[in-house]
């Protein structure tokens, strides 16, 4: 029996050559194919600068360094989204207020936003999630957080390849300081792990370099200790200065090429996507016990196809469900259990009360086979067994 889960990477041999020729070559890391991935993320988003990164994770906690989010204030995110959002901000020692979504679109719905901007002191950044790949309403967050000096972080995991309303670029940071991206094996493309954040503030840019690598930038920063910096007028070219405390969250280049690769396809991939999206859309338009997301397909990335089904209506639970899918080959997940569902940020979250949208979402959501080499075939498969079982 073959299986089709719900997600997975796309590997050609031109990917494997990139790899290939990277462990052939002198660099392994710290070397020229960083540049280049960089590169191919600036002119795709359209930002000034890019850095990648090991992870998404390492990213978002960067990011809330580089933008002073710390101790004594507080960071606000969506309750639907994977732990690390939340967790960027408490490696940081500040503390999370989650505010509720729209049950429709899986996003940060604006109104429950205004009320927690209104409600909390102290508030240092927003972090919005562009849940499945469709874009929060950027527009009207950005004009709540500048009237009040709140920077935005935007968790961008899904959303490599969507397009804000205007037209812009998720990454080309329009609308944000900072865009954070994923290059997990299930996003829009992969480097196996991996991340980048984007942003057009110099300042913070040469501040994600430092943080990225140890807290020492070999470029072009300033020495403090001359002294020890020259011989004479000669630069002693061994010499490094570890200006403030940073991690090792580097990208290695045998990652960076075979993320590079991938940036090549990745409108080939856009278009797959969009198509199967297009092909669900019309197959459960009119199925009365499946409900779909309300986004529009054709600026989003489509990382994840969502339905939403009331199990306790069809008297059937969600595991069995699953089960039922599993047993013919089909592989299904649920993104995402609710931040303060969690045992240990159950204790740290802060507005738990005021996400009722989240709990209804999170009770009804399933995420249903959805990547770039999902055949037409396998993808009426898992339609017919879908409808069977929900009817």
């Amino acid at each position: 029996m073959k299986k089709i889960p719900y997600s997975k990477q796309f590997i050609d041999q031109s990917d494997i050559d990139a790899v290939v020729d990277v462990l052939r070559s002198p660099n392994l890391t710290q070397g020229p194919k960083i540049d280049s991935f960089e590169q191919s993320i600036v002119d795709y988003t359209g930002a000034k600068y890019a850095v990648a990164v090991s992870s998404c994770t390492a990213g978002l906690h960067m990011s809330c360094i580089a933008l002073n989010v710390g101790k004594n204030n507080n960071l606000v995110t969506s309750p639907i989204t994977f732990v690390s959002s939340a967790n960027s901000a408490i490696y940081c020692g500040a503390d999370v207020i989650l505010s509720d979504i729209d049950v429709n679109t899986g996003c940060m719905n604006i109104e429950d936003l205004e009320n927690t901007l209104d409600e909390f002191e102290n508030i240092k950044a927003v972090m919005p999630v562009h849940y499945s790949g469709s874009t929060v309403d950027m527009v009207s967050l950005k004009k709540l957080c500048s009237g009040k000096k709140i920077s935005i972080i935007e968790d961008c995991a899904h959303a490599l390849g969507s397009s804000y309303a205007s037209g812009e670029k998720v990454g080309s940071c329009k609308y944000s300081d900072v865009a954070v991206f994923s290059f997990h094996p299930v996003k829009s493309i992969t480097s196996g792990e991996g991340g980048v954040i984007t942003t057009n503030n110099e300042q913070v840019y040469r501040k994600l370099l430092r943080l990225r690598s140890h807290g020492i930038n070999k470029t072009d920063d300033e020495f403090v200790n001359n002294k020890n910096a020259f011989t004479g007028d000669m630069k002693n070219n061994w010499y490094y200065e570890m200006s403030e405390l940073g991690y090792h969250y580097r990208l290695t280049d045998i990652q960076s090429a075979l993320g590079h690769s991938q940036m090549k396809k990745l409108e080939i991939f856009m278009k797959k996507r969009h198509q199967l999206v297009e092909k669900y859309d019309m197959a459960f338009k009119n199925e009365k016990k499946i409900a779909l997301l309300r986004n529009n397909s054709k600026l989003s990335s489509n990382h994840l196809y969502v339905i939403k089904i009331n199990f306790s209506d069809l008297k059937l639970s969600r595991a069995y469900f699953q089960k039922k899918l599993s047993d013919k080959g089909i592989f299904t997940q649920v993104h995402y259990i609710p931040l303060h569902l969690h045992p240990y940020l159950s204790k740290k979250l802060l507005n738990t009360s005021n996400c009722s949208e989240s709990i209804k979402f999170y009770d009804q959501a399933i995420s249903i086979p959805l990547y770039y080499d999902l055949s037409f075939q396998e993808q009426e498969f898992v339609i017919e067994n879908i409808k069977e079982l929900v009817s």
